[in-house]
């Protein structure tokens, strides 16, 4: 009688392409709840070492030169010290430099032998590498991170082994790009909540000074208390009205719709006016103001309002972060072709560590005391961004916390010594008494438009609809229209129409009255028949100077 065949045994059973599954899956297992790269790699470093019962597994950052790279950590066996360093890429030979910058994985079965001293293998025995299996990653034609299995004698790597360590690399850094993804949405959600919450804090804070001039003009008959509060009401007004400006300048520059202007203008007249508009900032502070220009004045290729707010803007920054009674210098000079403008002062200064990031958008930097300035973190993104659309350059320079900043403009000189157009003549505004109609549906935007522009001395009227301001137009027969876009029922553009083709209003001058102020906007009401497109809030001379165009 036949005795029965022995059983297999279980390790026969299981090939290699299954231990490699299982493999993986230990690995994906493994990893799946961690959070942070640096977790993620030395986890999947560790169990692919052990598995492979390899002398070291180590991962790598390559910086944008191509060639150095770092270590930062690594798995080792017990008693084998770590390769953890700073390295030279080419001094890992020509076969290892090759493969990796070109997205091939580099295996090499015996330095020695294979290489040689020459071709790297001097470099490989100094870390005590004989054999060592590489795979390099690869994003947009550069190298820019490598996870390597070493092996302190020769060793010959199986075809198994290789496509192991080539699928488990490869999951790897999957699983980091998708826990670097997590980690940056979460990072830009919190920022939004940050931005949030400041944008909120920044359109409160000058609402507790205007409240307070407010009750002062209600209760306080002294001429001089009655001067200092309408004062503050306009600085904080104009506070705000900056803040949204900047704001919007965001959203349009996002959406590619920013336009620029760019001819010859004086430079020097461009700081001149960039210090009118941050002196209240330089007075508030009680700051000295130094101004070094050229002898002979400067010409550059600029958008002239653009670069006003540019210096402003820098000048606003100094004064800001300048403790009170410091020293502001603006100095201009040039070379070679650039015009190059310097803003410095001497206040808290900037750690070395933030100056990368200092232009980046809705970046705040925590100054301590400091803190409580503002600010959306949005004017000096602002300042890179529109400088750069204007082939300019801007930097900033500080020795640290403490000891001042200094920023740098860099500006092409125009080829003209003088501008490529005379600046127009500014019409004198007669005091003429117009018929004006207001259509505004805000109740209070409305009464006070009205009531500003009777104290000029025009007659008006005003309605908050769009059919009543076709019923008004009709028998008022009004000279100006100051006509809002956006009114319920029949829109602003809708309302223009229609006046232009009545017999009473078709001659008026009808000008746009609204908070939207992009070029399509002002496109917008040009074709639907404006003669103006002013964006609120109006100063009062851009509105005196509309309706005496009247003719």
């Amino acid at each position: 009688m036949m005795s029965p065949p022995a059983a297999p045994s279980p390790a026969a059973e299981i090939s290699p392409s299954e231990l490699r599954l299982r493999f993986l899956d230990e690995v994906g297992q493994q990893t799946r709840s961690l959070v942070g790269a640096v977790e993620v790699m030395a986890t999947t470093a560790r169990m692919l070492g052990e598995h492979l019962n390899a002398t070291r597994c180590a991962y790598a950052d390559v910086d944008g030169d191509n060639d150095r790279f770092t270590i930062r950590n690594d798995w080792s066996a017990p008693g084998v010290p770590s390769s953890a360093g700073v390295y030279s890429l080419d001094l890992f030979g020509p076969q290892a430099t090759s493969n990796l910058r070109n997205g091939r994985h580099l295996v090499v079965r015996d330095v020695d032998r294979e290489l040689g001293d020459d071709g790297g293998g001097r470099m490989f025995n100094a870390i005590g590498i004989k054999a060592i299996i590489c795979a390099g990653l690869v994003k947009h034609g550069r190298l820019v991170a490598m996870m390597a299995v070493h092996q302190a004698t020769p060793r010959a790597w199986t075809d198994d082994e290789i496509q192991l360590v080539a699928e488990v690399v490869d999951r790897c850094w999957a699983h980091i790009e998708r826990v670097r993804d997590a980690a940056a949405l979460k990072e830009q959600d919190q920022r939004k909540d940050e931005f949030l919450a400041t944008l909120a804090h920044e359109l409160r804070n000058p609402l507790a000074p205007i409240r307070y001039a407010l009750a002062i003009l209600r209760r306080d008959p002294d001429p001089a208390s009655s001067r200092n509060a309408k004062d503050v009401i306009d600085r904080q007004v104009t506070h705000m009205g900056r803040l949204i400006d900047d704001l919007l300048d965001v959203s349009r520059i996002n959406q590619g719709l920013i336009r620029l202007d760019i001819h010859s203008h004086s430079l020097r007249a461009i700081l001149e006016q960039a210090v009118e508009a941050a002196r209240p900032a330089l007075e508030e502070g009680k700051h000295s103001l130094a101004l070094h220009l050229p002898g002979t004045d400067v010409y550059v290729r600029a958008d002239e309002a653009r670069m006003i707010q540019v210096v402003s803007n820098l000048l606003t920054n100094a004064a800001k972060y300048t403790p009170d009674g410091g020293k502001v210098r603006l100095s201009a000079n040039v070379s070679g072709v650039e015009a190059v403008v310097e803003v410095e002062d001497d206040g808290i200064g900037i750690a070395l560590e933030d100056q990368g990031r200092l232009f980046q958008l809705f970046t705040q930097l925590d100054h301590g005391s400091h803190r409580s300035k503002g600010g959306l973190g949005i004017g000096l993104s602002l300042v890179r961004t529109l400088v750069e659309l204007q082939g300019g350059t801007v930097e900033v320079m500080s020795p640290g916390l403490g000891h001042g900043s200094t920023f740098t403009l860099r500006m092409p000189l125009s080829e003209a010594d003088a501008p490529e157009h005379s600046p127009l003549a500014v019409p004198t505004v007669k005091n003429t008494a117009r018929r004006v109609l207001v259509v505004e549906d805000n109740p209070d935007g409305r009464d006070m438009l009205v009531q500003l522009l009777e104290v000029c001395g025009h007659d008006v009227r005003s309605v908050g609809d769009g059919e009543s301001a076709l019923s008004l137009a009709a028998t008022f027969l009004p000279d100006v229209i100051l006509l809002d876009v956006g009114l319920p029922g029949i829109s602003g553009y809708d309302v223009c129409r229609r006046l232009r083709e009545s017999r009473e209003a078709s001659a008026a001058t009808i000008v746009a009255l609204t908070g939207w102020g992009s070029q399509e906007d002002r496109k917008a009401t040009s074709e639907a028949g404006f003669d103006h497109h002013l964006t609120k809030p109006v100063e009062l001379a851009d509105l005196e100077r509309v309706i005496a165009s009247h003719q």
